[in-house]
This record gives structure tokens, sequence and C-alpha cells, in this order.
């Protein structure tokens, strides 16, 4: 068992949100904003790209998914990373590289550097992310901890009309227009100021056998809120919490993790099949109902103004209902609504539609994140997170095959019945996952489990 005196869960569990709360999550949620920026800069470019090096669209495909390949493998090291080296520094790290790879793809001279600096813009992009999650869900207490995870990517999400926005003024400027939406992302590096000043999380020191550094951290963690809000509440007592990993990676397919990670990695697939099969085709379907051109942009931003409103939905919900609840009844309204989408052929409808499902399935992912972190232990949170989003990520290379096979094969319409479906399965996965809301993370990932794991020396 690891009871060494600190009681840090539970310390850190009853402390009232304070300015050092809001302060990581203003500071992340930067990160985010132009971590989720990324996402869509290519796009923007793309266009502007395709005809100043006479580029045809296979090759355009070829670069974005070497991003998405860079994002899985970056998930999953940057997981490796947060779990050995410390949520902070990994999340330092992500960013700084994200910032350096985003600027070097605006001086790109050709196809090969544009694909390698993509790709390692990807890789990351997510191990930013996914430390960044993990960081939240430890530093948060267990009652609102999904509602500020909410919370700091619906700010981050407004990275994507932003950018949006952003590229509509810079990439007409000139050829060199399409440089600076990259040169924007590149921007983020100035949450570096914020980020050096987070604390590293006490329940990380306490993993590694760093009990002096954990003690230190979460007491000046408690002096800095003392201080604001006045003597803390008595925290719960402490009680033994089984060590249910050794800490090595391949305990994500082991004990309790075993199930849990199938239907993570099941889960990541499906929705990334899903979310990103249905954005592929909004421009395209709006071009072919008559829509000018011009028009799209306007259509497709509005449509994405989504997508914030749903994290904040996302956030306010997050600790009401229980988690898992939130995501099955996310994926079901998503299924209809992408199927009433794929029905209409009025143009209006089609935007209401589009803004839904955006808003939705934002819904879905701000609970999702929270709900991937809460079901590992501390040694492999950012690992299991990581990987499991990560392959979900590397799901996208074939995701769009997928699409054009059923839409060639079957029609049109049958590719949003197929996107319906996939939403009904992804209800039907989170169904056999563990109840979190309002849980402790240790509650959640030990003292509930018969399976036990060889104990390991540094704890």
């Amino acid at each position: 068992s690891r009871t060494i005196g600190l009681n840090i869960a539970n310390r850190m569990d009853r402390l009232p949100i304070s300015s050092v709360h809001k302060r990581v999550i203003f500071t992340l949620a930067i990160a985010y904003f132009f971590e989720f920026a990324d996402l869509n800069t290519f796009s923007y470019a793309a266009p502007a790209i395709m005809k100043q090096w006479n580029l045809p669209m296979n090759v355009i495909a070829t670069i974005n998914a070497s991003a998405f390949f860079g994002m899985f493998l970056g998930a999953t090291l940057g997981g490796v990373l947060g779990d050995k080296a410390g949520r902070k520094k990994a999340i330092t790290i992500g960013l700084v590289l994200l910032s350096i790879f985003s600027g070097l793809n605006a001086l790109a001279w050709d196809v090969w550097s544009l694909s390698i600096f993509r790709f390692i813009t990807g890789m990351a992009a997510s191990a930013l992310l996914v430390n960044a999650n993990t960081y939240i869900i430890e530093f948060f207490p267990k009652a609102v901890r999904g509602k500020y995870q909410g919370l700091a990517v619906g700010i981050g999400i407004t990275g994507i009309p932003i950018t949006s926005y952003v590229a509509s003024l810079v990439v007409p400027m000139g050829d060199f227009g399409w440089r600076l939406v990259f040169i924007w992302g590149a921007l983020g590096i100035f949450a570096l100021f914020g980020i050096v000043k987070l604390f590293e999380i006490p329940r990380w020191y306490e993993m590694k056998g760093q009990v002096s550094k954990a003690k230190a951290t979460i007491e000046q963690i408690e002096k800095s809120i003392a201080s604001e809000k006045g003597p803390l509440a008595k925290p719960d007592p402490e009680v033994s919490v089984a060590r249910v990993t050794t800490g090595k990676m391949s305990d994500v397919f082991k004990g309790i993790y075993r199930k849990r990670t199938t239907i993570l990695i099941a889960v990541w697939i499906l929705q990334t099949i899903a979310f990103y099969g249905f954005g592929s085709w909004v421009p395209t379907l709006l071009v072919n109902q008559g829509i000018d051109i011009s028009k799209t942009l306007l259509y497709s931003t509005l449509i994405t103004l989504g997508a914030p409103l749903g994290a904040f939905t996302g956030a306010l919900i997050s600790d009401r209902f229980e988690r898992k609840t939130n995501i099955i009844a996310a994926s079901l309204f998503l299924a209809i609504a992408v199927f009433l989408f794929g029905a209409t052929l009025n143009p209006v409808m089609i935007v209401i539609f589009g803004f839904l499902i955006n808003y939705i399935e934002r819904t879905f992912s701000s609970n999702l994140y929270t709900y991937t972190s809460e079901l590992y232990g501390t040694e492999v949170r950012s690992f299991g997170q990581g990987m499991t989003y990560g392959i979900g990520r590397a799901s996208n290379i074939i995701g769009p095959f997928i699409i054009s096979f059923i839409y060639t094969g079957f029609g049109y319409f049958n590719v949003f019945i197929l996107i319906s479906l996939v939403w009904v399965l992804t209800a039907v996965a989170i169904f056999f996952g563990p109840r979190t809301s309002k849980r402790s993370l240790e509650e959640i990932n030990g003292t509930q489990s018969n399976e036990k794991f060889p104990q390991s020396s540094n704890l």
C-alpha cells in the first residue's frame, strides 16, 4: 500500500477554488488555444499551398496524414514523458516544441520539409494536450475537476474560429500569406511565462517517492490558498491505497486497466472516425448545395462556433451528473443530429445541424478528456491517456478512406447513416466503463480492486 502520511489526495480535494486554481486554468487554456488552433492551421493554408506549389490533392492528404501520425506518437511518448519526468516538465517541452515547429512550418520550402515539420508539430501538440489534461485532473478537487477541465477546453477551442478569422485576413495578403498562419500558431510560446510558475503535481512527487518535495509542494499550495481564503477545512483521514500498478507502461493492459484500456481505445477510434468523417464533408456539401464559395467560410465558421459553446456546456454538466452518463447521452444525441444533417438538403438546416453537431461533440469530448484521465492511476495516467487518445488520432489516417468507400459505393446519405451508427457504438462502449464523478482518483484506481501488482521499490 502507499500510505506515507502526507494524505495528499484528500488535502488537494478539500481545497477551495482560489486564484492558484484560476491561474492554472488561464495558463493551460492559452496552451490549449494554440494546440487546438494547430489542428486547423494546415487546412486554412492548404489551398494556397496547393496553388503556389502546384500540388495534387493526394499530396496535401499525405502532408495532413503525417501530422496525425505525429499526434499518435506525440500523445503516446508525451504520456511516457509526463509519467517519468513530471507533468509540468512535459507540458513545458510540448509547448516549446509546438511553438518552434509551428514557426518552422512557415519556413517550409518543399513538400518533404513541410511534412516533417507538420509531423513534429503534431507530436508536440498531442504531448501538450495529454499532459495538460492530466495536470488539471490531478490538481483540481474531485468535486469540480470535470467542470474546470471543460472550462479550459472551452476557452482553448475558441482557437479554432479565431484562427479561422486570422487566416481569412492573412492568407489573401500575398504568396507569403499562408506562412503567416503558422507564425500565428507559434505565438503560443508566450504561455511559457505562466507555465514556469505552476507547481509540479504533489501526487506525482509522492508517486515517485520524492516525499520531501511532495510535502513542500502541498504545504506551499495550502499556504498560498489559506492566505487568500482563510483557514482550510480539515481533510478526510488518509486511507491505505492498494497499489495496482508497477509504473510500467505494460500495466495499462493488466488487471483493472485491461478492460478500461480496451474501452477507451474503442471510444477514441470511433470518436475520431465519426467527428473527422463528418467534418471532412461539410465544405463539400455546402458548395454542392449551390452555396457561393465566398459564403462557405462564413457558414463553416458559424458551424465551428458550436465547439466552444459545447465545451462550456460540458463543463456545466460534467460534475453535476455522472461523467459516463454525460458521454453516453451526448453520443446518442450526436447520432440523431448527424442522421438529420445527412437527411436535409436545405442550406439553412445544414448550418443549424452542423452547429449542433459541433456543439454536442465538444460537450462529449470535454467530458471524455476528463473521463480518460480518471481511469488510470498516477503512475500511468499520462501514458494511458496519451496512448488511447493517440491511437484514436492515428485512426484518422484510415478514416477518410472508409468514408470515401461508403460514399462511392453506397451513396451520400449512407455516409451519415454510418457515422450515426458509429456514435451509437461509442455510447455502447462507454456503458461498460466505471463511474468516476465525485470519486477520488485513488478510489477509482485502487481501493475497490482485488487485483494486485508487485510492489515497487520507489514507494
